[in-house]
């Protein structure tokens, strides 16, 4: 077996800038991984046999030189060209070598770090996603959409339209918070997109989606595999910009998304309402040393719009059987809301959750624990800095334990600890939090609010 260490002292003999050059630092990166040792020993080896080939090649020339002149003129015998132009010396066959040596390791390390580096992780809007590329004009009959691909980078079927935000014929208003133009889902209609992802892979789709009527609309969002019914009764932001998130695991590299609104409604203007719909690939989660809680810092979620955002609703289980939130389970009826540091107050870190539907508004997660052991359950609350005020209360439950935290807030923006110590019953403990009251916006009564929950974490007591 070859010396381990043998391709360290083989690049050392090359002068490379490894901290200026970036292709160069990729190139050592590459050579240190465990997995990509095998390929450069394998490389150093081909370039041992060329190294042979010409060192035989050359004594094969001296000996004809020697012993038979008279055959010099084809002493190259195979590479004529190459014996009588290149092969006159000693220093001339070394400079072919290392040249041929130089070239072949750089082509193969182009394409071995092309080939070693995967592309970036989905996150951000789908093609079109925010369906700013408009119909062309022949395709559309007032607002209705004409043509299965009339739609770019969509299918659609049934009675889409496409609609521009502000008032609308029939004192309609559509608020379109995220753009321009968006599509309104008629009575079974459904638009659809085909995805590239990596099969095992688990993604969230973030969608802006709100009802049109005062009527009990539904999205139905569908992979193949599996499928979710939301209702979009209930609205939960003033000014129609309720964002959604569900996730799926992929099976195969090509995936259908389609949203469909399966309803049949009296009043054929009415639908459920599409302005934005993005993709994000969710990266397995890591354990964290000193914390029995994954994702404890809800650090890893949906993707979250940049130009406009109210939250994400990640909703109850019964809806999503994969959460967007990786760790933990929405328990409850109501979903509860995904909040970011650029548009909220967060506690610690880039993002929190928001209890926005009281009791009816619960996140659950299992942890592994050791039956009769005591642990403490630690976590903050406080408020999103969103005008919601008022006297809060958070319960926490874990094993046989509980505790109320009460917070209250100003709505500018604030937090607290509180702990629980508990004992374990089994090897697997469930710890829930949710609100106990309901809340508004101080101004805004139409738009639901709540504590928020951050950097949840358990730890053993010694």
């Amino acid at each position: 077996m070859k010396d381990p260490h043998e391709s360290r002292r083989f690049m050392e003999t090359w002068d490379f800038d490894f901290k200026n050059r970036g292709t160069a630092r990729h190139i050592a990166r590459l050579i240190w991984c465990p997995f990509n040792m095998g390929c450069f020993l394998l490389l150093f080896t081909f370039l041992r046999c060329i190294q042979l080939f010409f060192f035989f090649f050359f004594l094969y020339y001296e000996y004809i030189n020697r012993f038979f002149p008279f055959f010099r003129p084809t002493s190259g015998l195979f590479l004529p060209y190459l014996g009588s132009h290149f092969l006159k010396s000693k220093a001339h066959t070394m400079a072919l070598f290392l040249s041929i040596c130089v070239a072949l390791l750089f082509s193969f390390c182009h394409g071995l770090a092309n080939a070693a580096i995967p592309p970036p992780p989905l996150d951000g809007l789908v093609e079109n996603g925010d369906f700013e590329e408009a119909p062309a004009k022949s395709n559309l009959k007032k607002t209705v959409i004409i043509g299965k691909h009339s739609l770019p980078k969509w299918e659609i079927n049934g009675l889409v339209e496409y609609v521009s935000g502000g008032p609308q014929p029939g004192g309609f208003f559509l608020a379109i918070p995220r753009g321009v133009h968006a599509v309104r889902l008629g009575n079974e209609a459904s638009i659809s997109q085909i995805l590239t992802v990596k099969p095992g892979s688990v993604y969230a789709l973030t969608f802006g989606a709100t009802r049109t009527c005062a009527q009990d609309e539904v999205l139905r969002v569908s992979v193949p595999g599996q499928s979710s019914d939301l209702p979009l009764q209930t609205l939960y932001s003033s000014d129609g910009g309720d964002t959604y998130s569900l996730a799926w695991k992929a099976t195969s590299k090509a995936v259908k998304v389609t949203f469909h609104n399966p309803g049949v409604q009296e009043d054929p203007s009415c639908g459920p309402l599409l302005d934005a719909i993005a993709i994000k690939e969710l990266p397995p989660l890591k354990r964290t040393i000193g914390n029995l809680v994954k994702n404890g810092g809800f650090e890893v979620g949906p993707h979250v719009f940049k130009n406009f955002s109210t939250g994400i609703l990640i909703p109850a289980k019964q809806q999503d059987l994969i959460s967007p939130l990786p760790g933990w389970i929405v328990e409850s009826l109501k979903p509860v809301k995904y909040i970011d540091k650029k548009h909220f107050f967060v506690p610690s870190g880039f993002a929190a959750i928001e209890m926005v539907a009281g009791r009816e508004s619960a996140i659950a997660q299992v942890i592994r624990t050791i039956p009769n052991k005591f642990y403490n359950l630690t976590f903050t609350i406080g408020d999103a800095k969103n005008a919601c005020h008022g006297s809060m209360m958070v319960e926490a439950f874990a094993a046989k334990e509980t505790v109320k935290a009460p917070y209250v807030s100003q709505g500018k923006g604030g937090s607290k600890t509180a702990s629980l110590r508990f004992q374990a019953i089994s090897d697997r403990t469930r710890i829930t939090f949710y609100s106990s009251y309901y809340h508004n916006k101080m101004h805004d009564y139409g738009h639901m609010c709540g504590p928020v929950l951050d950097d949840v974490r358990v730890f053993p007591t010694h």
